[in-house]
């Protein structure tokens, strides 16, 4: 049974692996691939943007895991990930065309068709709001606007008060400075907020530094994934949105 947790006044959640889960995409989805063959007029051959799109996606994960994962991290830029990323070495033509499109750009390869809001989620959130606690997300993203319309399209956008993304607002978890900017938003001092997330590297981590009431840690793929931080723990730990219902009702009714 997950441990008694003091009640909060507001809740900050993790976008991927809590509000929605999706199975993994490969590095160089075909419609991006064409999609850049066109933004750079035939420029670079279908082959190499392929290529090219591989490698720079698991140059920006090997980022994400090692500079991009400290407490003062900050997110790259739109422009700055094709830039730095995949497009290296191209002509000059086809290169200012990727910069010219960068964020629509960030937006497709962001964005997951197969993105499902996670089982529990939309119920834990409502009870939330029923019982008056603001809701603010609070996520690590190339490009937070492909993860604002999925959650409108799911009908779950008018829940929360604030939303925050590390391309929008700057810092990246585990930097602390994301959840604080989260939790002023929703007008609540951020040692009265649940923070709950899937991964202890970023998400507890970054709880742990901003010193929220809890950190919840919801299990998905990547928490299995990643290597263990012996130095912190969670308070407690749930498989869905279900577990998360459950420790929030007896939290608000002890």
């Amino acid at each position: 049974m997950a441990a008694m947790l003091p009640a909060p006044r507001a809740l900050l959640l993790d976008f991927g692996g809590v509000l929605a889960d999706a199975p993994t995409q490969p590095p160089a989805p075909p419609e991006l691939v064409a999609r850049l063959y066109e933004v750079t007029g035939g420029a670079v051959p279908a082959d190499r943007i392929a290529g090219d799109l591989g490698a720079g996606s698991r140059a920006y994960a090997a980022w994400r895991d090692g500079a991009g994962n400290t407490r003062s991290s900050v997110e790259v830029g739109h422009a700055q990930m094709w830039r730095d990323f995949v497009t290296a070495g191209w002509p000059p033509a086809a290169r200012e065309a990727v910069q010219r499109e960068a964020s629509p750009l960030a937006y497709a390869l962001t964005w997951r068709a197969a993105w499902a809001v996670r089982p529990g989620i939309p119920a834990a959130l409502r009870a939330a709001v029923a019982a008056g606690l603001p809701l603010a997300v609070v996520s690590n993203t190339l490009c937070g606007a492909a993860h604002r319309d999925f959650l409108a399209q799911a009908g779950l956008a008018d829940l929360f008060t604030a939303q925050f993304y590390s391309d929008e607002a700057g810092p990246r978890k585990p930097n602390p400075e994301l959840a604080r900017l989260a939790a002023r938003a929703v007008g609540v001092p951020v040692g009265d907020c649940w923070f709950v997330g899937d991964s202890v590297q970023r998400d507890v981590v970054c709880a742990r530094r901003a010193g929220v009431a809890a950190a919840v840690l919801m299990r998905s793929p990547r928490t299995d994934r990643e290597r263990p931080v012996p130095e912190v723990a969670p308070d407690a730990r749930i498989e869905d949105g279900h577990g998360l219902l459950e420790l929030l009702n007896r939290a608000l009714a002890g």
